[in-house]
């Protein structure tokens, strides 16, 4: 895979290799895919400082100039859709369909945030004495670390606004999934982002991250990831007073109440948590069934569950690919080994970290299957009584981050959707993520908001002027 490799050294500048090479490995097939070079700790120096020189000039670029900046970028985006998402399949191994989706996620996450240039207003706040007005100041530099699990999507949700609101951008993609940000990088370029504007670093974490966390010049930085790590990302970031956005774990509750749309709600369930072989934060891995209706619930899931197709990710008809890595897959096997396994679907054998979806059913909710992010195809099932046993459940967590309800009762929806200690809840669906919605979570599930119309702000400070008359 030629191409990945000369996209890395022509856009990094090169990059000397003396940060290390990193092998990238198909996930369907354990084959490696290339080699590429990490950049060293004076590299990422160097792309800081190069970002923080382009900031005065991109800050200054007239609102509808940078508006339609990001629309020639959405535009070049849109062309290149096949080719991102054929990375994707290879170096993350997500099925085509959702690699598709997700480079058009990234087209239209910068065609929404092309709009704010032009429509991030201040305010005029009536004083004594004369006038106050308020300004949206850019940040500067904004560094974005991001997740192995959505390469493309989680990395538009940070550079779309930020760039927006006038920052300059620094991003460093997972070790193990660089290559559809590094080509993004380059489609900026073309589309005629100025040079410096939007930076890819690929590296270490303990390198590369923790610099974004340490630099000075780097003025906030989003971070997606493990709860552990966040938590080390705010502390660096205190010493400095710098702003954060992290997006961290979950263990999400579907609640399935007597009264629900039962064929529904279980011909839903299995994309609601095996959907990229259960590595979404989002994903529904706990299901909650009405006591009256479990095991009536539990036979119509088997078949869906049997059903789901496990397929080489170049399939169209693939609804679950393999795990990320041969570690991933080792962590999932040992949160499985020993459980009460209710059924399990299929894959397809072979090479590959390829794990089925599987469905257990946990002694109690102090289970570590019911309590800890497997961040696999495993879902926990447990009744539950009535409306107030289910909300208790469900926030019976560290986490809290997404979830879905299903009932036919609009006021019950209602009441445990208010109950339900999560930032983004469903009812009768599974959708958890809208760009033009905020996103995030609640408790050690993270801080801050992305996406949504006021997304701009978080990479904003705001400026108040009083003018004496």
């Amino acid at each position: 895979m030629t191409h990945a490799n000369s996209t890395a050294l022509r856009y990094s500048g090169p990059l000397s290799g003396d940060g290390g090479t990193t092998t990238l490995i198909d996930p369907a097939t354990a084959l490696e895919l290339t080699t590429l070079p990490r950049a060293s700790l004076a590299e990422t120096d160097a792309a800081i400082e190069k970002a923080h020189r382009a900031f005065p000039a991109w800050r200054a670029v007239a609102p509808g100039d940078r508006a339609r900046l990001l629309r020639r970028f959405a535009t070049v985006v849109d062309e290149h859709l096949s080719e991102l998402a054929d990375l994707e399949v290879r170096n993350a191994g997500h099925t085509i369909g959702n690699a598709t989706w997700e480079a058009g996620n990234v087209r239209d996450v910068l065609h929404y945030y092309s709009a704010a240039p032009e429509r991030q207003f201040g305010r005029q706040i009536p004083v004594a004495g004369g006038i106050d007005i308020t300004f949206h100041e850019p940040l500067g530099v904004v560094g974005i670390i991001v997740p192995w699990n959505f390469p493309m999507p989680i990395a538009g949700w940070g550079f779309g606004p930020a760039l927006a609101a006038g920052n300059t951008v620094v991003l460093k993609p997972a070790e193990v999934t660089p290559l559809t940000a590094i080509r993004l990088a380059e489609l900026a370029l073309e589309a005629g982002i100025p040079d410096g504007v939007f930076t890819v670093i690929p590296g270490k974490g303990s390198i590369v991250g923790e610099r974004f966390v340490t630099h000075p010049l780097v003025r906030k930085v989003c971070f997606t990831g493990s709860t552990d790590v966040g938590k080390g990302v705010m502390r660096g970031a205190a010493d400095q007073v710098k702003p954060v956005t992290l997006e961290l774990g979950g263990k999400s509750a579907n609640i399935i109440f007597a009264d629900a749309d039962l064929e529904l709600a279980a011909a839903s369930a299995p994309g609601s948590v095996f959907d990229n072989a259960g590595q979404d934060c989002c994903a529904r891995s706990r299901i909650l069934v009405q006591r009256s209706v479990y095991d009536r619930f539990l036979e119509l899931l088997e078949p869906a569950v049997t059903g789901f197709r496990v397929r080489p990710p170049s399939d169209p008809e693939a609804e679950m690919g393999p795990l990320i890595t041969a570690g991933q897959h080792a962590s999932v096997s040992a949160y499985v080994q020993g459980t009460n396994v209710a059924f399990a679907g299929s894959t397809p054998g072979g090479d590959g970290f390829w794990f089925p979806p599987t469905v257990v059913l946990p002694s109690s909710t102090q289970d570590r299957i019911w309590r800890e992010e497997v961040f696999g195809p495993v879902v926990a099932v447990l009744p539950f009584s009535d409306e107030h046993e289910a909300i208790q459940m469900a926030n019976d967590s560290e986490f809290g981050l997404s979830g879905s309800i299903f009932t036919s009762d609009v006021g019950r929806a209602i009441r445990v959707s208010r109950g339900v200690e999560a930032g983004n809840l469903s009812v009768n669906s599974h959708s958890s993520v809208r760009y033009w919605t905020p996103f995030g979570g609640f408790k050690q599930s993270g801080l801050g908001r992305e996406l949504g119309p006021d997304a701009p702000d978080a990479f904003s400070e705001v400026k108040n002027v009083f003018i004496a008359t």
